[in-house]
Formats: structure tokens, C-alpha cells, sequence
């Protein structure tokens, strides 16, 4: 359902006469709201747990949809993009609490075995709405909002499972012999190291807000496509994100998070790099494997920095989800400006750059390594 927004951006800014920079305004309002909330929402969550927030959040989303498909002017569409952010605000830290309980000690595969639900409804967001919204208009977002119905009894009997189950939160506390297997750090490295992860989200999340907001018009302005081909397009990066997401969890399980995190965002670097002057077969082909490769970071980032900082499992999901999103909507706004100033097709050629950030990577302590050693 929030893939809905950047997939009918071409439909908004046709039907109110939008600039690129109203677009990344839209992007910015969606993804700050999507944000700015979730450390705090994780923060009070690991204190006292809400176990029907997320039908909670799920209920934001729903009025958000509706009031997007009657929005006619900027301001109204902002508003209703604004809900759709707050629900997932509210969602994310619970549902990372969720799957941190429910994973049996594979906290990487259960990461991203959560997020690839999210990533797989947002590479078929685009299909849908080329199919739905872009041959019945802005109203038909309105359907969409039957999906929502459907998540908040999905979500409200969820809850109840988890109300029954909160005694097992005490398992998010780092045990005396748990501290043993890892060994503290000292402040100032997890610090430094925390820092270092919030700027390979930076990096990630940068790139990936040129795909999802003006990878379609990328694609429409050089080659001509119609939109909706721009969207099967974009359908496949998307997919590919998807993919990518469920593989890097369980491989950071199994060979290092630290090592996971190095292949994903340097790994991705050429292809990114390769991107802005191939023709329109090779970018397909380049973006499957950008979305497949960098995606894989994400769920490595986040298990590494829950084991950074034991026992503040929401504060800490909600404060990588918060940046995942803010830096997303922070990157469309401010790409849509420079889209303005000069092209799509130079933004492009700037964002080719930002996989090279991933170099920080080195500077982060291998937590597999401490544990075998103090084992």
C-alpha cells in the first residue's frame, strides 16, 4: 500500500500540475512522517508493549488511502501521504519486537524474513497500479483500501497472540551468559560504530530514492516508454529488492553480518556506476542486480546494531526503520530539486556515486569474531 505513492507519482503530476520538487515534497512528507516517530514509538514500546499498535497503525494507513484517492490539490494529497506515514510509524517497531521473539535465536533470517513482506508488497505496488490506478484514475487508490481492511483483523489477531506471549520480552535482555559469548565494547566504538551504520543507511537509502521516486521518468525522458511500462520496470527493481532482502538475513546468520554488509554496499558500486549510460536492456538487467544485492544489506544492518546495543530491540528497529524512511523522503525531495535544476539524467550520474560510502564498512569491529574468541 505506501508503494502506491511514488507508483502513481506520474498520475499526480500530471492531474495537479506538479514540479519534480512538489514530487520530492510528497516523498518528503510520506517518508519523515514514516519516521521521525519510530525511535520514539521503540523506545516507549520496549518499556511498556502495545500489542493492538499495530492494527493501530494499520488503521492510519487506511485513512490515508482513503483520503488520497479524493485528494485534489498538493495540500490534501501531503495530508493523506503524511497518515499513510504515520501508520507505518506506529507498525514497524512492534513488528520487528515480533519477529526478534518469534525468530528462535535466527535473527537475521527473521529480519528479513519480516521485511520481505514489506519489500515484495512494494514491488507489486507499481503492478497494481498500472494495472488499476493508471487505466481508472487517482479514485481507484480507493480499492486498495480493502487491503487495509483485511490487515487490521490480520493484525488485531496478531495482537492477541502477542498479549498472550509477552513474557517472552525477557528474552530481548541480554542474559549474563549471553554478555560473556559477546563481549562489551567500549562506548566510544559502539558509538563510532552505530555512526557507521547510519551512514551506509545513508548511502543505501540515498540511491534508493532516486529509484522509487524517478526511476519511471528516468525511463519515460530517455527512452520514451509509456508510464506504464516505466512501472513493470520499476515492478522488476522492486522484486528484486524484495529478493535480495530475504537472501542477506539468513547469509549474515551464516557467514558474518560484518561480511554481508561489505558484498552489499560495495558490491553494488559498479553496477550502480555502470547504470546512467547503459541502454535500455542492460538497465533492466543492472538495476535487477542492484535491487538484489543492495537490498541484502539492510537486514544485516539492523540484527548487527540490535547486537551492538542489547536489550532495546524497538528503540533500536525503530531508529534504523525512522532513518531507512527519513533519508528516503530527504533524498526525494532534494534529487527532485536538483531534478529541476538540471535532469533526471544527472542524478542519476550523482547517485552512482554514494555505493562508494560503503568503504565505512571497515571500520566496523567483527562481533563473530570477539564472540569465537572469548568462547
Amino acid at each position: 500500500m505506501q508503494s502506491l505513492i511514488p507508483a502513481i507519482y506520474p498520475i499526480l503530476k500530471s492531474a495537479l500540475h506538479l514540479d519534480f520538487v512538489h514530487i520530492g515534497l510528497i516523498a518528503l512528507t510520506n517518508q519523515l512522517t514514516a519516521s521521525i516517530l519510530q525511535p520514539f514509538v521503540g523506545f516507549y514500546t520496549d518499556r511498556k508493549p502495545h500489542p493492538f499498535s499495530l492494527a493501530v497503525g494499520m488503521s492510519f494507513t487506511l485513512a490515508g488511502l482513503i483520503s488520497l484517492s479524493f485528494a485534489g490539490n498538493l495540500p490534501l494529497v501531503l495530508m493523506a501521504v503524511a497518515m499513510v506515514g504515520i501508520g507505518s510509524s506506529v507498525f514497524h517497531p512492534e513488528a520487528s519486537r515480533i519477529a526478534f521473539i518469534a525468530s528462535g535465536g535466527r535473527l537475521g533470517f527473521a529480519q528479513s524474513f519480516f521485511q520481505v513482506g514489506g519489500n515484495a508488497g512494494a514491488s507489486l505496488g507499481p503492478l497494481l497500479a498500472a494495472a488499476i490506478v493508471v487505466t481508472r484514475g487517482q479514485s481507484a487508490v480507493l480499492w486498495f483500501s480493502l487491503l487495509a481492511l483485511v490487515g487490521i483483523a490480520i493484525l488485531t489477531g496478531i495482537g492477541r497472540w502477542y498479549r498472550k506471549n509477552l513474557a517472552l520480552l525477557r528474552t530481548t535482555k541480554p542474559k549474563p551468559d549471553q554478555q560473556q559469548a559477546t563481549p562489551a565494547l567500549p562506548r566510544g566504538r559502539v558509538i563510532l560504530s552505530l555512526a557507521v551504520l547510519i551512514a551506509l543507511v545513508f548511502s543505501k537509502y540515498f540511491y534508493l530514492a532516486s529509484m522509487w521516486s524517478y526511476y519511471t521518468f528516468f525511463l519515460i525522458g530517455k527512452f520514451g516508454l509509456s508510464v506504464r511500462s516505466a512501472q513493470l520496470h520499476l515492478f522488476v527493481f522492486l522484486f528484486a529488492v524484495a529478493a535480495g532482502t530475504l537472501l542477506g538475513g539468513p547469509m549474515g546468520d551464516r557467514i558474518g553480518r560484518k561480511t554481508v554488509i561489505w558484498a552489499s554496499i560495495m558490491g553494488v558500486a559498479p553496477f550502480a556506476l555502470a547504470l546512467p549510460y547503459a541502454n535500455l536492456f542492460w538497465i533492466g538487467v543492472l538495476t535487477a542486480v542492484i535491487g538484489l544485492v543492495l537490498a541484502s544489506a539492510f537486514s544485516a544492518i539492523l540484527v548487527y546494531a540490535q547486537e551492538l546495543v542489547p536489550g532495546r530491540v524497538g528503540m533500536i528497529a525503530g531508529l534504523f526503520f525512522g532513518l531507512a524512511f527519513g533519508l528516503g523522503g530527504i533524498g526525494s525531495a532534494l534529487l527532485g530539486a536538483l531534478a529541476d535544476r538540471t535532469s533526471i539524467s544527472f542524478v542519476f550520474q550523482i547517485c552512482s556515486y554514494l555505493p562508494l560510502i560503503g568503504l565505512l564498512t571497515w571500520l566496523l569491529p567483527n562481533l563473530e569474531q570477539r564472540r569465537r574468541a572469548s568462547a
